[in-house]
């Protein structure tokens, strides 16, 4: 019986590349000479820190920046808002991976509405999808790239 499964997946490896460009690109740009401003990546948060609140604003952009040129969607940032001390002001973004349960029952659910003949089923952080027939697991692929999401989604470990 043909199935696949619908991960969300980042490559941490791009991130950590990002997160370095965006160190070294802090250093070269007069709007940030001397000013303590820096991107710290802490396994999959990334902490944004410098002395203002706009600083901290044109820090994510070049972070997006970044991960964009990098291949890695931003939609798998969690956008926390920023925080303000007497000089320090601090941002912190966390890169998610995996399907939550909430977005897992959304995808069964728009599926199971679509009336096709497949079975949806979510297995931790993945769904998979099984079914008689190619053509319908094709036709579910093309639903939920259709939809929109606020995850990146991938299709993989396709098996007939």
């Amino acid at each position: 019986m043909p199935s696949f499964d619908i991960v969300s997946k980042v490559n941490m490896q791009e991130v950590v590349n990002a997160v370095d460009q965006a160190n070294r690109e802090l250093t070269t740009r007069f709007d940030f000479k001397g000013i303590d401003a820096k991107f710290e990546l802490d396994g999959n948060k990334v902490t944004l820190r410098a002395r203002e609140e706009f600083q901290v604003k044109q820090m994510f952009d070049i972070l997006t920046g970044r991960l964009s040129t990098r291949k890695v969607d931003v939609r798998s940032l969690q956008v926390d808002s920023p925080q303000v001390n007497v000089n320090d002001t601090w941002q912190l973004v966390t890169v998610r991976q995996g399907i939550e349960a909430d977005l897992a029952r959304k995808i069964v659910k728009m599926i199971k509405g679509e009336k096709l003949k497949v079975q949806a089923s979510i297995q931790g952080e993945q769904v998979r999808i099984s079914g008689k027939k190619k053509d319908v697991l094709q036709q579910v692929i093309g639903m939920l790239k259709e939809a929109n999401f606020d995850m990146p989604l991938q299709f993989e470990n396709y098996r007939d």
